[in-house]
C-alpha cells in the first residue's frame, strides 16, 4: 500500500504545517508519521468543510454523534458529510440525517434528482434511519417532508396529523411511526408511542432505531425484561451503536446483572471514550470491577462445595 511522509501530505493537500496539528488535536484525523491513500481522502473532506466555514469543534461534534447513531467508524468516509449552516448533516443509504438532534432532514437536493430504481436498491439495505415507505413514494414523502417542517416550527397537531396520513397511504413507512412515536413519547403518552414503535419494528425489522426507541419507552414504562430485549436488538443491528450499549448497560444494572452491564459499559468507551458520558462509563467500569475483585478474593479465603444437584459452574455466573 502506498504511503505518504508529512511532508507529502502537505504538498499534495497545500495544507500548512499548523493545519495539519490543529485537525489532529481536533482528531478530525489520526495523528500520524505515515499516511494512507484513504487518509488523504478524509483530509480532503476535512479542508473542504473547513474551507466552508464549518468549525472543527463541529466537525468533531458531528463525527462523534453520527458515530453513536450509525455505528460507523469514520463517518466522514462511510457516509457523505453535507454542511446544514454550521454544522454537519450526513447523507447515508437513502436518508439525509442530523445525528446531534437525531432528525431526519429534507434533502432538496436528492429529491430533485430522485430515482425509483436507486430507491428501491437502497431500501432493500438495512439501515439506522428510513425516509421512505414502499408504497406511494412520491407522495408519502411529500407528506413526510411537510410533516417534519412542521415540527421543526413547533406544530405537533399538524405534524400529528400528517404522518397519520401518510401511514394511511402507506402503512408499511417505518419513519412515519418513529417520528409520531416520538411525538407521543414527549407528550409522556407512553403506551400509544410502544404501539408505534413496534409497529416500525413490524415494518422494517432491520430499522435499528426503531428497537432502540422502542427500548427507550419500555423503560419507562418499567418493563426491563422487554427494554433489554428490544436494546439487545438494536445493537445485534448496528454492534457500534454506542448509545444502544451505553442504555443496555444502565438497564442491565437496575436489575441487577453487574457482568453483563459491564461488557456493554466497556462497549460503550471503547466507541465513545470523550465526554461526560464517557466518564460516567469509565465510573461504572471501575466500580463493577472493584465489585468483582472484592467477590474473588472472598471466594478465596475458602472452599465451600457445591450443594447437592447445583450446577459445577455456578460460581462464574455470578
Amino acid at each position: 500500500m502506498t504511503s505518504y511522509s508529512r511532508q507529502d501530505v502537505l504538498r499534495i493537500m497545500q495544507i500548512s504545517s499548523h493545519q495539519l496539528q490543529g485537525w489532529e488535536r481536533a482528531e478530525l484525523i489520526p495523528q500520524r508519521q505515515t499516511y494512507t491513500f484513504q487518509d488523504l481522502g478524509q483530509l480532503r473532506i476535512v479542508r473542504a468543510l473547513r474551507e466552508g466555514a464549518v468549525s472543527a469543534a463541529s466537525i468533531r461534534q458531528s463525527i462523534v454523534a453520527m458515530k453513536a447513531v450509525a455505528g460507523m467508524a469514520n463517518p466522514l468516509l462511510e457516509a457523505c458529510p453535507v454542511r446544514t449552516g454550521t454544522r454537519l448533516a450526513f447523507r447515508h443509504r437513502g436518508a439525509m440525517v442530523d445525528p446531534i438532534r437525531r432528525q431526519l432532514l429534507i434533502d432538496f437536493e436528492r429529491i430533485a434528482r430522485f430515482d425509483q430504481a436507486d430507491e428501491t436498491s437502497a431500501m432493500a439495505e438495512p439501515s439506522l434511519l428510513r425516509p421512505l415507505g414502499s408504497a406511494n413514494p412520491r407522495s408519502a414523502q411529500d407528506l413526510f417532508i411537510t410533516a417534519v417542517q412542521a415540527e421543526e416550527s413547533g406544530e405537533k397537531q399538524q405534524a400529528i396529523t400528517l404522518y397519520l396520513e401518510i401511514l394511511a397511504l402507506d402503512p408499511e413507512y417505518a419513519a412515519a411511526y418513529i417520528n409520531l412515536g416520538t411525538l407521543f413519547f414527549h407528550m409522556r403518552q407512553y403506551a400509544r408511542a410502544e404501539e408505534l414503535y413496534r409497529r416500525a419494528t413490524v415494518a422494517d425489522s432491520g430499522y435499528v432505531l426503531a428497537f432502540f426507541d422502542l427500548g427507550n419507552v419500555l423503560d419507562e414504562l418499567e418493563r426491563p425484561d422487554e427494554s433489554i430485549a428490544a436494546y439487545r436488538q438494536a445493537v445485534a443491528l448496528a454492534p457500534r451503536y454506542a448509545d444502544a450499549h451505553y442504555n443496555l448497560a444502565l438497564a442491565y444494572e437496575r436489575k441487577g446483572l453487574g457482568r453483563q452491564a459491564l461488557r456493554h459499559w466497556q462497549s460503550y468507551h471503547k466507541l465513545d471514550n470523550r465526554g461526560p458520558w464517557a466518564e460516567h462509563a469509565r465510573g461504572q467500569i471501575r466500580k463493577l470491577l472493584s465489585r468483582e475483585n472484592l467477590a474473588i478474593v472472598w471466594r478465596a479465603t475458602e472452599y465451600i462445595p457445591p450443594s447437592k444437584g447445583s450446577a459445577a459452574l455456578e460460581l462464574a455466573g455470578i
